[in-house]
């Protein structure tokens, strides 16, 4: 009888079996997870929180002096869920502009990552709900949230359509999905500069400041291995998603994709 091949996917510049990218990615942040935010803000020399912040924008939520149209009725809470956001980073930045009439949730398949958001959660004084779940699989009902964000977790999924298809399921209509996640540098010159600076300076600093470097050499090589901005859109019209788009940002370092559920 023929031996059945195995489906491969890409692990870094690696070919896994697809059935085991997940445990690797958890392994991963598992060892990353407490300095996780401290690489963000050393990776990005602190760009990341702006990114982020044109993420927060773009969701809209309802603001503590603009209660928007959704608050307007007793039976509707603006909810926002963050998927692969497990220490809180987006989540925290909407809960502390949004109004009362909003509901956090933040979803991650990384109980270290959580439980460092948790903390967070705690010390800060957020109203955040944190759930274990897996992006391709959410226990979580049909149409219940207003928008649906994730923030550089994208290319960590093994199946991402799989995880696109559960974001446009759990969105209700009119429904918007933001995805940030790092892409195709597109000014001449800065791409030999950002290949120089993440294949040597990024593992440098991730052995510096969490002593793994594997770790930081695999985040370096899964962005290079990530679709390109106009392959993803295809991949979030295949889920369902409309109006899709994308807006390049810091010379293509990173774009912002933006799908609604119509």
């Amino acid at each position: 009888m023929a031996k059945v091949k195995e489906k491969q996917t890409d692990f870094g510049f690696r070919r896994v079996p697809l059935a085991d990218k997940q445990a690797l990615v958890d392994d991963v942040f598992h060892s990353v997870a407490r300095r996780y935010d401290l690489m963000n803000d050393l990776m990005s020399g602190g760009l990341h929180r702006a990114w982020k912040e044109a993420l927060v924008t773009a969701v809209n939520p309802p603001t503590k002096g603009r209660p928007g149209r959704l608050a307007e009725k007793a039976d509707r809470r603006f909810a926002l869920l963050d998927l692969a956001g497990g220490t809180g980073d987006v989540a925290f930045r909407v809960a502390g502009k949004a109004g009362p009439g909003t509901r956090v949730t933040v979803a991650d398949v990384n109980a270290e990552m959580l439980a460092v958001g948790r903390e967070r959660a705690a010390k800060a004084g957020h109203d955040v709900t944190f759930i274990e779940a897996n992006a391709e699989a959410l226990p979580l009902p049909d149409r219940s949230f207003d928008a649906v964000t994730i923030a550089f977790g994208i290319r960590n999924v093994p199946r991402i359509g799989v995880a696109l298809a559960e974001a446009h399921r759990v969105l209700k209509t009119g429904g918007h999905f933001l995805c940030l996640e790092f892409s195709s540098v597109d000014v001449p010159g800065l791409d030999r500069l950002y290949d120089l600076y993440s294949f040597n300076v990024i593992p440098a600093v991730g052995r510096a400041v969490t002593g793994d470097v594997e770790a930081y050499r695999y985040l370096v090589e899964s962005i290079r291995k990530f679709p390109r901005p106009e392959k993803f859109a295809d991949m979030m019209r295949n889920a369902g998603f409309r109006r899709v788009s994308f807006q390049p940002m810091t010379g293509g370092v990173v774009a912002m994709h933006s799908g609604w559920r119509l």
